[in-house]
């Protein structure tokens, strides 16, 4: 990456995401000691430690499900842009982009491409305020250069 390369990544939601999933792998690691005695009314069955290993498993599982939305990122040069979703990524050159979007009351910033496909850029977010709006002049200052070179 040289100095033109800029990246930006969502804020907030790290202050959101990831006491969600430390909480999540605690409570369910709590309640799997809970997991013990017999498992039905007819005294069918009972829980194992491997129940209780499941589901602690299960909140571990749940916990990374909720990082996920720590993935989105947006790294642009005078080249290309990158776009990484939390399902999903673009690479495209700047060529096929019309114009960088954040349009009012949107949660976050879109790319118009030329065949007026739309392509949310999750890692500009509505809630990071003045950080999204310099990511999208940032944005928009590559993407001009770019097309009028």
């Amino acid at each position: 990456m040289d100095e033109t390369t800029v990246t930006y990544r969502p804020r907030k939601i790290r202050w959101v995401a990831i006491p969600i999933a430390v909480a999540v792998a605690g409570l369910f690691t709590v309640l799997s000691f809970g997991l013990k005695g017999s498992a039905g009314f007819d005294n069918s069955g009972s829980f194992q430690r491997g129940d209780q290993a499941a589901m602690i498993g299960l909140g571990i599982l749940i916990g990374l499900g909720v990082l996920a939305f720590l993935r989105p990122r947006v790294i642009a040069d005078a080249e290309h842009i990158r776009v990484r979703n939390v399902v999903g990524g673009y690479d495209l050159p700047w060529s096929v982009v019309r114009k960088v979007r954040f349009d009012r009351n949107s949660p976050w910033a879109q790319l118009e491409l030329l065949d007026d496909e739309q392509i949310s850029v999750h890692a500009l977010q509505a809630v990071d305020k003045d950080y999204a709006v310099d990511g999208v002049r940032t944005l928009r200052k590559l993407h001009a250069a770019a097309v009028d070179a």
